[in-house]
């Protein structure tokens, strides 16, 4: 499966390039294949006046143990912690909305809710599990349109991530003797830190394909009331979406991403109690691979509203410490777009 998203990749890239390229005019959000796959945020700008609402359902799946690049036991955890994770579920319910003041700058806001489940086993065998659900963080940005001529466009990104999500999420576990105790760092539903996001995307158009690479970074600034930050979180993007019809488009992405370990620690938690209390068992290196589907109504009482898809794995994991690996990443997602 890997070696086919490489080749798939390696193909589309060569197709592209012997494409005849559109020489003229601006590059387009108004074709199948004008948007990234539906997991990228931030992808394009709005024309003056332009109103788009999105909504997002993504589900990321991650199970088995990890040691850097290689798989661990139940044992191996419990060699230095009382539990250790077997399984955890997000799922992520995104509501954005982008209005462009102008042609050269659209406006962003993003907010989501959360839901997490996490299973975990006891030295003795035993399991539980635990679940949170509520508001998460909220990020505002301003894209700013630098390029858009002969079907390229480049623009950056300058936001700010609001943290409005939980860091206190409690539960009663086995080990606690009937009291409620704080949960651990993946458990939590906000990073309780003001967060700086920046970013530049390039996108360029061809008669039958579109491309575009994107490198963006999350920057957490300050300690939160529990004295850590989550680690910073840095990406790049690369996508080729082809027409299969006037409505119709289908990409594929390769993604690098690079998460810092946690700074800090907090003092509610034990970090000798399970794997996912302690930082040293966070952050890490990703390479993932995605296939995805972008359906666009271009006529009717309908005309603007997007319906979009992707599926992505991980090709490749080295992750700090011992933590869940990740499995596979999907996302739906709804665009209506005003002009």
């Amino acid at each position: 499966m890997k070696n086919f998203f490489i080749a798939m990749l390696c193909v589309a890239t060569t197709i592209t390039f012997a494409q005849e390229k559109e020489s003229s005019g601006l590059w387009s959000s108004g074709r199948p294949d004008g948007h990234a796959p539906i997991s990228v945020m931030a992808d394009h700008v709005h024309y003056k006046g332009e109103v788009m609402f999105s909504y997002r359902y993504m589900t990321m799946d991650m199970r088995q143990l990890r040691q850097g690049t290689n798989d661990a036991t139940n044992a191996d955890a419990h060699t230095n912690y009382m539990v250790a994770p077997q399984d955890m579920t997000m799922n992520m319910h995104m509501l954005g909305a982008m209005y462009a003041p102008s042609d050269k700058i659209t406006l962003m806001v993003m907010a989501n809710y959360l839901e997490n489940d996490m299973n975990l086993q006891m030295r003795n065998g035993n399991q539980f599990s635990t679940s949170t659900s509520g508001l998460g963080d909220v990020s505002l940005s301003a894209l700013y349109g630098i390029l858009n001529k002969n079907r390229k466009a480049l623009h950056a990104q300058v936001g700010v991530s609001i943290p409005t999500g939980s860091i206190e999420e409690k539960a009663v576990l086995p080990m606690s003797m009937g009291n409620a105790v704080q949960l651990p760092y993946p458990m939590q539903l906000g990073t309780g830190s003001f967060g700086v996001k920046l970013g530049f995307t390039y996108l360029e158009q061809y008669a039958k394909f579109s491309r575009g690479h994107q490198l963006n970074a999350m920057v957490n600034i300050n300690d939160n009331d529990q004295d850590y930050k989550f680690g910073n979180r840095y990406n790049f993007n690369n996508w080729l979406a082809a027409k299969a019809g006037d409505n119709l488009s289908v990409s594929i992405r390769l993604e690098a991403v690079l998460v810092d370990k946690i700074d800090g620690q907090s003092s509610a938690l034990n970090p000798m109690m399970v794997t996912t209390a302690d930082t040293t068992n966070s952050g890490g290196g990703y390479v993932n691979s995605g296939f995805g589907l972008n359906y666009l109504v271009t006529n009717g009482g309908l005309k603007g509203l997007r319906f979009a898809t992707e599926c992505s794995t991980p090709l490749y994991q080295d992750l700090n410490g011992i933590q869940l690996k990740q499995n596979y990443n999907l996302t739906f997602g709804l665009q209506y777009a005003l002009h």
